[in-house]
């Protein structure tokens, strides 16, 4: 697998919240800004971040260039948001419609043989809320949506009466490693083949798209690791030996996510995936806010809390739309074979059943179904996009959660430039 330099995270904000951390996470420290030079977009004191005439893509906070010039406005545009916008997400974690899933965490693994139990800590474990703490609209719109197209994109699994918590059970280093599981997905679910083979995320092809929002969905989770690694040593004071193996939180982001590690463009493709994120929650706006006005949200207060996010001004700029935009020229140009794009979702899906680490399925699980979720807003069947009607409460559920985890990543990204 070949990979590409990479584009390390911006910000054009001085300033930083922490208060939208959950309860997992330790507050991060404040970021200082990072200034773009000889950038085609000006920064100033107000932090504007319209583009100019000067087109070069050189960024102060790597030494390394942004492979895809047409992402640097929305990069631009989610730093400056991010103060704002992130901590909307820790009021929205606590809102039943968006935390309770009812996911099978027995179901088996078909594509890779497995050793039992190989993940031993308490902290892989995550177990059903009582039935009573599940409203009923919440179950009652669940069982009623059981139904699937049998060549639609990925799929949730059945109802139960087992529901769990992301609340409860947030994101967290357990220690699991799930190394072949992303081999696996980078290996045989991502594209190879053509003019994927010698540029893996920016071919002139919907199948590097594909790649590109996966890749960004990996380095997603990666940041979620890394974070929780400060927490155990910031918070909990420090890994337990027997438990964990100790690592460093810097050397392990240097490895995941920077310039000479595993993935080189991971944080470009992390900002790809947000781009996408936005462009799903946009597009289904209408949608949630109907879902708010039928009270299937929650309360008063808990419809406030989503339209703040819904109309936060960031949805509305026409930056974020880069990725999206890019994946339906694409599409477009090779619609009869999208096919493979929904096959690869559900496969990727699938393969969530062999994390063996019961808290790392469950949110693996809510950030696929979001990142499908925005695949098929984006493109639909056909390429001309999806039908927001047709999408079920779970699916807009993670399609929001999947984007509180991708702010959280750049986040963790942006400290760590520090």
């Amino acid at each position: 697998m070949r990979f590409l330099s990479p584009v390390l995270a911006v910000a054009s904000s001085a300033g930083y919240l922490a208060s939208h951390q959950c309860n997992a996470f330790v507050s991060p420290q404040p970021v200082r800004p990072f200034l773009l030079i000889n950038s085609k977009f000006p920064v100033n004191s107000n932090h504007d971040s319209r583009p100019s005439s000067r087109f070069t893509n050189r960024l102060a906070a790597s030494a390394a260039s942004l492979h895809d010039d047409s992402l640097a406005p929305g990069i631009l545009a989610i730093n400056a948001a991010l103060p704002t916008l992130s901590p909307l997400f820790a009021e929205l974690q606590s809102l039943p419609y968006f935390r309770l899933y009812s996911c099978d965490m027995l179901a088996s693994c078909e594509y890779v043989p497995q050793d039992l139990f190989e993940c031993y800590t308490e902290t892989c474990e995550i177990y059903p809320v009582d039935d009573e703490k599940v409203p009923s609209d919440i179950k009652n719109a669940d069982f009623e949506e059981h139904e699937f197209e049998l060549d639609g994109w990925a799929r949730w699994d059945m109802p139960s009466d087992d529901y769990y918590d992301t609340l409860l059970f947030p994101e967290d280093y357990t220690g699991y490693d799930g190394a072949d599981i992303w081999r696996f997905i980078h290996d045989r679910i991502g594209f190879h083949d053509g003019a994927m083979s010698t540029d893996e995320y920016d071919a002139d092809d919907w199948k590097a798209d594909f790649n590109k929002a996966v890749s960004g969905l990996h380095a997603m989770v990666s940041a979620q690791v890394i974070r929780g690694m400060q927490v155990k040593i910031e918070v909990a004071g420090g890994f337990d030996s027997e438990s964990y193996e100790w690592t460093d939180p810097l050397a392990e982001f240097k490895r995941r996510l920077g310039p000479q590690g595993e993935t080189p463009e991971a944080v470009e493709n992390l900002y790809f995936t947000m781009m996408l994120l936005l462009s799903g929650v946009r597009a289904a706006r209408d949608r949630l806010l109907m879902d708010c006005t039928m009270g299937k949200v929650g309360d008063a207060k808990a419809c406030q809390i989503l339209q703040s996010i819904l109309s936060h001004p960031l949805l509305d700029d026409p930056s974020i739309e880069a990725a999206s935009h890019r994946l339906r020229e694409h599409a477009l140009k090779d619609s009869n074979n999208l096919w493979e794009a929904r096959m690869r979702t559900r496969d990727l899906m699938r393969i969530m059943n062999c994390v063996q680490c019961n808290k790392c399925r469950f949110h693996g699980k809510i950030s696929t179904l979001g990142l499908s979720t925005a695949l098929q807003l984006a493109v639909g069947h056909r390429g001309t996009g999806g039908d927001v009607a047709k999408i079920h409460r779970v699916e807009l559920a993670a399609l929001v959660t999947a984007l509180g985890k991708c702010s959280r990543g750049i986040d963790l990204c942006l400290e760590m430039q520090l």
